[in-house]
């Protein structure tokens, strides 16, 4: 049994949490773990401390130590005292020291087997992603399209052996065919045995003594691949479609990874389109807002001709019923909204000039514009004081 507190033993006090213990223990495992450290004691200290820890992180133990002291201890390992048994999860020495502390090998196998050694079943292949860009029109309409995906297949000349045609992978000499490499280490607790993928073979458990030409060896070969994409009508940016085993080629028989391609909907020109909606502005003038008129506006499938009202105002909206986007889900298109601007003449003839100045005092005359709107507003302020 350890000498002395566990509490003291570990540096924590008597109300420490299991977080607070395992870090605790983590540090000092680590400074004074036989394999780190060679100084005089490290392997006894070593003992001391993790006997603190099998005790103080184990409720039952803890409880019945802080009850029982020793004794409580004693009874709560048994007669045999402290060993590496006491640890009965992988996942416990895992948490406490990291795969690295002890070297990965001995993780792979430690409590009774490996984990990644000899993994020598099929691999699926990795999905591509392939980046579209299309017009809006594109977008509305739907569409079929090839594009070109570079990608990993299977070599047509060994049809993924790697061995040139005619002959056959070997066993690995060095694992003799297991795709394991078993190896022995003797520690202060006792003797650890590994198993690792084979140094040689990676896991493989067969060697290529003639590899293959066209692919030297690795089974797959790089090409560029056209495939056949079918754009959905109504798609919209980052939508994306899966297109099922045209990615890269699979090992060991595996199964080829797929392709999503995610589209890209270009800004155009005079549309912006928020959902299934599409938002356009026309340019119209004061005569037309005024008096009224039929004016041409564009939509995704041409022209459309539009009625503006006498009297429509500036950033007045107006529907068309039905000319925005198709629905993915399938349900109703959306409408195309045009917003209308009034155009003021930057320049304007001699005439126009008159026209204008004859509008402006008649629209003084009956108190409408600017001035008429001023007037109105400095005699309710005076008609309120």
């Amino acid at each position: 049994m350890a000498k002395g507190d566990y509490y003291e033993t570990l540096g924590i006090g008597r109300d420490a949490g299991p977080d607070e213990i395992k870090k605790a223990y983590r540090r000092l495992a680590k400074q004074y773990h036989p394999d780190v450290s060679k100084d005089p004691g490290t392997e006894e200290k070593f003992k001391q401390v993790s006997e603190a820890y099998e005790v103080l992180i184990d409720p039952q133990k803890k409880a019945s130590y802080d009850q029982y002291g020793r004794a409580g201890a004693e009874s709560a390992f048994g007669k045999g005292g402290f060993t590496w048994s006491d640890f009965t999860h992988y996942s416990d020495i895992q948490d406490i020291f990291g795969r690295d502390f002890f070297g990965r090998d001995i993780f792979d196998v430690f409590m009774g087997g490996g984990r990644d050694a000899g993994r020598r079943g099929p691999l699926r292949g990795n999905d591509l992603r392939y980046d579209l860009g299309i017009t809006l029109e594109d977008a509305a309409s739907g569409l079929k399209t090839e594009i070109a995906v570079p990608r990993t297949e299977i070599c047509g000349e060994c049809k993924g052996t790697g061995a040139r045609p005619g002959t056959e992978p070997a066993a690995c000499y060095v694992c003799r065919g297991t795709g394991q490499e078993r190896r022995e280490k003797s520690t202060p607790f006792g003797r650890f045995i590994t198993v690792a993928a084979c140094s040689k073979c990676r896991g493989e458990g067969t060697v290529i003594e003639n590899p293959c030409p066209k692919c030297s060896g690795a089974g797959r070969t790089r090409n560029t691949r056209r495939i056949s994409v079918k754009v959905p009508a109504g798609v919209d940016t980052d939508s994306h479609l899966r297109i099922p085993g045209e990615g890269n080629a699979g090992s060991r028989g595996g199964t080829p990874g797929d392709l999503y391609v995610v589209i890209h909907v270009n800004p155009h020109e005079f549309f912006r389109r928020d959902g299934s909606d599409l938002y356009c502005e026309i340019p119209v003038t004061f005569s037309q807002a005024a008096l009224g008129d039929v004016v041409e506006v564009p939509t995704l499938k041409g022209r459309a001709m539009l009625k503006i009202p006498p009297g429509t105002q500036t950033g007045t909206i107006f529907r068309l019923k039905g000319e925005g986007m198709p629905d993915l889900r399938g349900k109703a298109k959306g409408d195309e909204k045009v917003q209308v601007r009034i155009v003021t003449p930057k320049s304007m003839g001699k005439r126009e000039v008159e026209i204008f100045e004859e509008l402006s005092k008649i629209e003084e005359s009956r108190g409408a514009g600017v001035k008429g709107f001023i007037g109105k507003f400095v005699d309710d302020v005076k008609g309120r004081l």
